[in-house]
């Protein structure tokens, strides 16, 4: 009987780089010919525009707020933004109170970006946020402690848009968890009432119930009974996003195997406890680009609160560019310079979306 004869193993081809630019500029842009196809042709398309660009916004631009300078000139006209920079930021609000508003911005965002960090996830926190909003609106309104009274409908630029956006998302949220639950509940008329309102709110435009919560809702109160329009609009933001954010986070609740919650009910857990140490957990971990793509939908929606004549940033930037003839003309640079601020925020916002994914998926290898 013959011996078995050795058969070498065939060498394994070596590991495929991940890391680094090359890496990537393989497998996101010459990873097949389709993508090299596209990669090439996009290529070609900024390498015929770029340089008409950068000619543009850079080189032949004019810097100083001179407005004949800009008129003469054959660039973008960044003298705008300088001459009008107060303008955009805070709009009608008084000139010479402006550090009332720079000073709530600031402290608002502080404290969002506090909220947003894990060491300040404290007890606390929630009365921190009261705190800091009664110390808000006492700092805008004003008529106390010597302050000049401003008026909610003179509020307007950055700090309205900051406030609509947090206040919004911070309320809905709470209204979105409970809604999503009622969808999800065995009673019929909790169930049904749910319902009808995440499909009347998702029927009609945001418009549509700005329009309604400025002039329609005063006629249906008591003669003399009147609710500040920044409240209104407000509320009408707040209950739109909910009812989007509901439906992202049922999404979440439809995602849990039933075993868990039938697993629940055998150890004696309550209903509420189940939802609150085991469905919601996980629930909403699996949610998170969701939550925060409507997060950043709604900030972005506040742009639209001027049809009710409340002049948040993109507001603020018209009524700037409308008041003066001079630099009329020059509203693109206007809006390339709100567009880039929208853009900071939205991409902190995403940002932290994928930080907060990154830990989630952390605790999912333990």
């Amino acid at each position: 009987m013959t011996s078995p004869t050795f058969q070498p193993i065939p060498p394994r081809p070596a590991p495929v780089r991940t890391e680094g630019a090359l890496a990537w500029c393989k497998i996101n842009l010459f990873s097949g010919w389709q993508t090299t196809l596209g990669t090439l042709i996009v290529g070609g398309v900024l390498l015929a525009l770029l340089p008409r660009l950068v000619q543009w916004a850079l080189i032949d631009a004019v810097w100083v707020a001179d407005y004949q300078a800009c008129h003469d000139a054959s660039g973008a006209c960044w003298g705008v933004v300088r001459e009008k920079f107060r303008f955009i930021l805070f709009g009608r609000y008084p000139f010479d109170e402006h550090w009332r508003a720079l000073i709530c911005t600031v402290m608002l965002l502080a404290l969002i970006m506090a909220s947003c960090t894990r060491a300040f996830w404290k007890p606390w926190l929630g009365a921190l946020w009261a705190v800091v909003l009664v110390v808000y609106f006492t700092l805008m309104r004003g008529g106390v402690l010597g302050l000049e009274r401003v008026e909610t409908d003179l509020w307007s630029g950055l700090p309205l848009t900051i406030l609509l956006a947090s206040l919004s998302m911070v309320m809905a949220f709470p209204i979105a968890l409970f809604i999503a639950l009622g969808r999800s509940s065995a009673m019929p008329a909790i169930r049904s009432l749910c319902t009808v309102y995440v499909e009347l709110i998702r029927g009609v435009p945001l418009i549509s119930v700005l329009f309604m919560a400025s002039f329609m809702f005063p006629l249906l109160m008591p003669q003399g009974f009147n609710i500040d329009v920044l409240i209104r609009v407000l509320a009408g933001i707040t209950l739109f996003a909910a009812a989007y954010m509901a439906e992202v986070i049922r999404g979440g609740l439809q995602a849990i195997p039933k075993g868990q919650i039938e697993a629940a009910a055998t150890l004696g857990l309550s209903y509420w406890q189940t939802q609150r140490k085991i469905v919601l957990p996980q629930a909403l971990a699996m949610v998170v680009p969701g939550i925060m793509n409507n997060f950043i939908s709604t900030f972005k929606d506040t742009s639209l609160v001027a049809i009710v004549s409340l002049y948040e940033l993109t507001g603020a930037m018209g009524m700037a560019m409308n008041s003066d003839a001079n630099w009329r003309p020059f509203r693109i640079e206007g809006y390339l310079f709100i567009a880039l601020i929208y853009f900071v925020f939205c991409y902190s916002m995403s940002r932290y979306s994928q930080w907060i994914e990154a830990q989630v998926n952390k605790s999912k290898l333990r």
